[in-house]
């Protein structure tokens, strides 16, 4: 299994992104790596036939239909796996629409580093054993901090790190713009923390918003989320209009 001459790998969405970092990985690691974009690559056939372990990473509104596609292609000794930031649905559909062995990667970071080591990977095993060695061994070998976990669990987690994290930045700016004061002004008022969150704000607003937006909205877990959100919000509220800066005081200390 550790044997890279004899393990092809195909990435559907490897052109930008995670996936095209994962290609890089993967090649550095010695593996005959193919992707495929839109409008590039492998089709869908020559993917299943050429590769032993077929990796979904395109957006994750358009994962399930990929996997849909896709799956029912997969020869059931290879693998199947995807790294969308969401595992339960599309875990599910992988199982649902092949009959390989099936793992759910999520890669907790982004494709803006350059090495693996120290960062967070969870896997989510779906079906089969023999391919989860090679993935978690691969990774381990690579210094990762590798977590196996259930989808269910993993999207609980995710829902806080990611969900409830993503909304927060998103909601700074979006009052940020409301306030009408331009960027440039603030600059001169602004402190190290500030600066810290504006740059986390311009990831999300000047880069692919819509990944930060599916990364909520498609989570199961999503209304929790935001019923937290809003309670939390309505409660520091009504503490502040009544000037109670000790009742605020006492609701975060731990």
């Amino acid at each position: 299994m550790n044997n890279a001459d004899k393990i092809a790998i195909g990435i559907i969405g490897g052109t930008g992104g995670i996936g095209k970092w994962f290609a890089r990985f993967f090649e550095a690691a010695g593996y005959t790596v193919y992707v495929s974009g839109r409008t590039s690559g492998l089709s869908h056939e020559e993917m299943a036939e050429t590769c032993t372990v077929v990796i979904i990473a395109v957006p994750i509104g358009d994962t399930v239909r990929m996997i849909e596609k896709v799956g029912p292609l997969i020869k059931k000794e290879n693998l199947l796996m995807d790294l969308t930031s969401l595992k339960v649905e599309p875990l599910a559909a992988m199982l649902r629409a092949s009959d390989s062995e099936v793992i759910g990667m999520h890669p907790l970071f982004g494709p803006d580093l350059s090495s693996i080591a120290g960062q967070n990977v969870v896997l989510c095993p779906g079906r089969g054993e023999r391919w989860l060695s090679w993935v978690r061994n691969l990774l381990e070998r690579h210094h990762a901090c590798v977590t196996i976990t259930s989808p269910e669990r993993h999207d609980e987690m995710v829902s806080i790190v990611q969900a409830l994290n993503h909304l927060n930045t998103m909601t700074l700016g979006l009052a940020l713009r409301k306030s009408g004061i331009p960027e440039s002004d603030l600059a001169s008022f602004s402190t190290p923390i500030f600066r810290t969150k504006q740059a986390i704000m311009d990831r999300i607003f000047r880069g692919t918003p819509r990944l930060y937006a599916e990364i909520i909205a498609f989570n199961p877990n999503r209304d929790h989320i935001l019923n937290l959100y809003s309670e939390a919000l309505a409660e520091l509220k009504t503490l502040i209009e009544n000037n109670d800066t000790e009742g605020v005081e006492k609701l975060i200390k731990p």
